[in-house]
């Protein structure tokens, strides 16, 4: 798999990962062998970043559960989140996470949602210089927050940004790709398919021919491989619990990537169906 540089440490990382919202938030254990091939899966591909949160029900317990039960569960890059008001309430739900994840140390935490930023970073500042999370994060979903991710990467020292970006929503490429670009923080992919829809929207339709050319064979593979050739993109995190949805995701962070003249044509297809 290809991998980018995390400027903050020039550590590499695997441009394709999996997210867990709503995939991976599980009762019981009855889906845990599908969910622990989505992890081989993700490994065997080279991949390595799974990305959660405590407010996606049981997800951070379930990749504790699971990623203990491999042989190589530090091979991993765990990405979580904190989601509350307040430092102690901050402090309180990321030891949870912690324990949840069986985790002494999580690589990434990121700010959910902006939610008390100022209170949490400063909290993070501290755990990162204890050496409790090797990077620290900001993150939002939709793209009337863009322009206040920007202004916090150009005022602050953060690692990570997290946000949603797809073929038919650019949004994301006005202000806050260059912007992340030029502070030197990486950046991870969320709502790669528009929450969804879009897999919906090309579902029966033909794949371009040129698309083999690049090595593409499905729509995920294209909805992805456009994301992942932007300069300024780190890592997509698609969420799946479906081993099979998932291997397919992954070949989109292989072969050849399109340049911008190829981009622009691979959208231009996509908003003509």
């Amino acid at each position: 798999m290809l991998t980018r540089l995390i400027p903050s440490s020039q550590q590499l990382l695997p441009v394709v990962g999996v997210g867990t919202w709503q995939t991976f938030d599980v009762r019981g254990t009855a889906a845990y062998p599908q969910l622990q091939q989505t992890l081989t899966t993700l490994r065997a591909a080279g991949g390595t970043v799974i990305d959660t949160s405590p407010m996606y029900g049981r997800a951070e317990e379930v990749v504790g559960d699971l990623t203990s039960q491999t042989e190589i569960p530090d091979a991993f890059f765990y990405a979580t989140k904190v989601w509350t008001q307040g430092r102690e309430a901050g402090i309180q739900q990321m030891e949870d996470s912690l324990r949840k994840l069986r985790r002494p140390a999580v690589d990434l935490m990121q700010i959910h949602n902006l939610v008390d930023w100022k209170t949490h970073l400063r909290t993070l500042r501290d755990w990162q210089a204890a050496g409790k999370v090797r990077y620290v994060g900001i993150t939002h979903y939709t793209n009337a927050m863009h322009d206040e991710l920007a202004q916090i990467l150009a005022t602050e020292t953060i690692d990570f940004v997290q946000f949603n970006y797809s073929i038919l929503d650019r949004n994301a490429e006005k202000r806050l790709l260059p912007v992340a670009a030029e502070r030197g923080v990486a950046t991870l992919i969320n709502r790669p398919f528009t929450k969804g829809n879009l897999l919906a929207q090309v579902r029966g339709k033909v794949l371009p021919d040129w698309a083999a050319e690049l090595g593409i064979t499905t729509w995920a593979q294209f909805l992805l491989k456009f994301l992942v050739a932007h300069p300024a993109v780190t890592c997509v995190i698609p969420g799946t619990r479906n081993p099979d949805h998932l291997a397919d995701n992954l070949l989109a962070g292989e072969g050849e990537l399109p340049d911008e003249a190829v981009r622009e044509k691979m959208a231009a297809y996509v908003r003509a169906l």
